[in-house]
């Protein structure tokens, strides 16, 4: 029997008359992720603590109503995270699901909450068929996509002369996305993708994807994986001499968490892109440093984005003076977004939240002056030129 992993803290006051502006009474927000996998570092509980301290810096309520944050580990399989939304929107009055790490349950869950009309806020997922294609007039990306990821991490080798790629590739919809945004923007950078090879999500071994790459003789090798998948494809690749023989590797999809899972001496030299650096600005320096006092770790992207994404979402409420999902998205499409995660943020017609993304560089070992402060920063690239133009996304919601 698959045993789903639930728990929940409710924030605020405990009892509280229902509110005619406020369905239930209360407030309650979903965290659905990958809590026991290889995505429990880059999102897991460390999203949902996140999200409780948006939570709290908020007030613990919103318009006189309590707020609760509940959660649960989705095991990366979009039939048990689409069992448990169904169950939190129809017994247990969740109004909104946020995080979804993994993209395919990241586009099954925001699926079924278009006919549950509710409100999804993706932060942990990476495709951008959820803004595209299987966009939603209810749900929102917000941390991230494949499209930023390519843009950054890939624009940035192309520059450097690594114009030929071949990919090791997650075999779901996030690696798929990975991989096509990437190659199109190597090759719209005059390189070329010289081939692929797909692997299962979670192996342990991935020695015979490797050496294929490694015989394509291709400049650079994406990874087009995330979590523990990168962590140990990087780990075999310097068994395998790939790197010291003049290939290199670009970690598509790294983030904090990982740079810190596999140490400093492993991962020097490594270019990557994340939307959010807990040491770039004193504003994110003081929320890192509250997160790290609560959960001994650094926040990622991913983490921030969560932050973000709640306090949005409960500023939205507020401005609108319900919750009622219609309003509530309104507010959300309509309000800017400004604060530690993102800058002068918007969000699009397609609910894709635009701003800056950075380019970064793993420090090498004798760099590092304080601990977790593993990048230097190369470049912020402008959000609307890491995200796709919400006119040429394939949603149907903004097409004329």
């Amino acid at each position: 029997m698959r045993k789903l992993l639930l728990s929940s803290v409710s924030l605020g006051l405990l009892a509280a008359p229902a509110l005619a502006e406020i369905s239930d009474g209360k407030v309650r927000i979903g965290i659905l992720n990958d809590q026991s996998g290889v995505y429990a570092d880059f999102g897991g509980k460390f999203s949902y603590e996140a999200a409780r301290m948006a939570v709290e810096d908020f007030g613990g309520t919103v318009l006189d109503a309590p707020i609760e944050v509940v959660t649960a580990d989705h095991q990366n399989k979009p039939d048990i995270a689409s069992n448990i939304a169904r169950q939190w929107y129809d017994t247990e009055q969740v109004d909104t699901i946020m995080e979804l790490t993994t993209s395919s349950v990241a586009l099954a869950v925001q699926a079924l909450s278009v006919d549950a009309k509710k409100i999804t806020m993706t932060t942990g997922a990476a495709t951008t068929e959820l803004t595209g294609a299987q966009c939603s007039p209810y749900g929102f990306h917000w941390a991230y996509d494949t499209h930023a990821l390519a843009v950054g991490t890939g624009g940035a080798l192309v520059k450097e002369g690594g114009d030929s790629w071949y990919f090791l590739t997650a075999d779901y919809a996030f690696g798929y996305s990975l991989e096509e945004n990437t190659g199109e923007f190597v090759k719209s950078q005059g390189g070329e993708v010289l081939g692929a090879v797909r692997h299962p999500l979670a192996i342990t071994d991935y020695s015979s994807f490797l050496l294929q790459a490694q015989a394509s003789g291709a400049k650079v090798i994406g990874l087009a994986n995330a979590g523990a998948d990168t962590q140990n494809s990087i780990k075999q690749a310097a068994e395998f001499g790939i790197t010291a023989g003049g290939q290199r590797l670009a970690a598509l999809l790294f983030t904090l968490a990982e740079v810190h899972g596999i140490g400093a001496d492993s991962a020097q030299g490594l270019t990557l892109t994340e939307s959010f650096y807990w040491n770039r600005t004193p504003e994110s320096r003081e929320f890192a440093e509250r997160f790290k006092e609560r959960t001994g770790a650094m926040p990622n992207m991913v983490h921030a984005g969560t932050y973000s994404a709640v306090t949005s979402y409960l500023k939205a409420i507020e401005a609108a003076g319900t919750d009622e999902t219609e309003a509530v998205a309104a507010k959300l499409h309509e309000m800017p977004v400004e604060d530690f995660f993102a800058e002068s943020g918007k969000v699009a017609p397609n609910g894709r939240m635009i701003s800056d993304v950075y380019l970064l560089e793993v420090k090498a070992p004798g760099d590092i002056t304080e601990e977790w402060d593993y990048f230097n920063v190369l470049a912020t690239i402008p959000g609307d030129e890491a995200y796709m133009d919400p006119a040429e996304s394939g949603c149907p919601l903004v097409q004329g």
